[in-house]
């Protein structure tokens, strides 16, 4: 037997009209009253009727997701984390990705068609989302951008995370540390470049030129070449330092021996590596479950787009 609206009421004492101001997200009610009712909605396993809200509303109950690729550790990682977090506030999520036959205004125009009033940009698609002006009535939370008043930030403090990295080698004794560094354009990387070049300098340590990959392991292996003469390598990500592990291996250079190596991310399989990888480990649960609450506080209680931050950690293993 469905349960109505009438028995969420009943059970938590207030007025079916309370009970719909809660379900609408309606700001009419108070924070007690709102906790009473959301309280007798779970006891009682009431859901929310979508199709039935959205005639009612003119807004779906489902957050936008907007993603250039979900090829990257990343990328993949953080979709997990925001569907699981969007379905624990019992939201939907609608996926659509930005290519080259999609513009990210074609993305944000096919959302407001599904009656989607906000959406969470990821990564590589938020250098597309500050260049165009977003559609009247969508908001936004961006994945890792500079600041910007149009739109709610969450990121990872990719600058202090790389400056632990280097702080790390540098206590080992080595003299300087090299950067194998993402691609340009990409504001993670830059703010992980930004990060190992102010550690350097702080230390006095000399600030060799960094080499640009493009989060692959291909491509960290095809920049071993470059680093042959480094002692320590703080790469950009987990994937380029594997391909740096490979490629020092069949050169017969030692790690951590002839040289240490850290990574950034801490992927599933970091520990697996041979040597086990030290890296810089982002939350991406968090910061998927924030970006989700920060959404949700933006469309339910208006609130004003602010930048959230999240630490990361330094995780040292063998590799170093």
């Amino acid at each position: 037997m469905r349960v109505s609206m009438a028995d969420v009421a009943a059970r938590a004492g207030v007025s079916a009209q309370t009970v719909s101001r809660v379900v609408n997200a309606s700001p009419r009610v108070d924070p007690a009253t709102r906790a009473r009712v959301e309280e007798a909605m779970a006891a009682l396993g009431y859901r929310v009727h979508r199709a039935a809200q959205a005639l009612r509303t003119g807004r779906s109950r489902t957050l936008g997701l907007v993603v250039a690729t979900l090829a990257t550790v990343g990328n993949s990682r953080m979709l997990q984390a925001i569907a699981e977090a969007a379905a624990a506030r019992d939201y939907a999520l609608a996926v659509v990705t930005v290519a080259a036959n999609r513009s990210i205004d074609d993305a944000f125009a096919s959302l407001r068609e599904q009656g989607v009033h906000g959406a969470i940009v990821l990564n590589e698609a938020t250098r597309l989302a500050r260049d165009t002006v977003p559609p009247a009535g969508l908001r936004l939370v961006v994945v890792d951008s500079p600041a910007d008043e149009r739109f709610a930030i969450v990121q990872t403090d990719h600058a202090g995370g790389a400056r632990d990295a280097v702080t790390h080698l540098l206590a080992q004794g080595h003299p300087t540390v090299h950067h194998l560094a993402g691609p340009s354009g990409s504001y993670a990387a830059g703010e992980r470049e930004r990060g190992w070049r102010e550690a350097l300098t702080a230390a006095g340590a000399p600030v060799p030129a960094p080499v640009h990959g493009d989060w692959t392991a291909r491509s960290g292996h095809a920049a071993a070449a470059q680093l042959a003469a480094a002692s320590a390598v703080f790469a950009g990500n987990d994937q380029m330092a594997l391909g740096l592990l490979r490629a020092f291996a069949d050169a017969g250079r030692r790690v951590p021996e002839d040289v240490a190596v850290v990574g950034f991310d801490d992927v599933v399989d970091a520990a697996e590596y041979r040597p086990p990888l030290t890296t810089v480990r982002q939350d991406f649960d968090t910061l998927g479950a924030r970006a989700v609450d920060v959404l949700i506080a933006m469309l339910e209680r208006d609130a004003a787009p602010e930048v959230h931050e999240v630490t990361p950690a330094l995780v040292v293993r063998d590799s170093s």
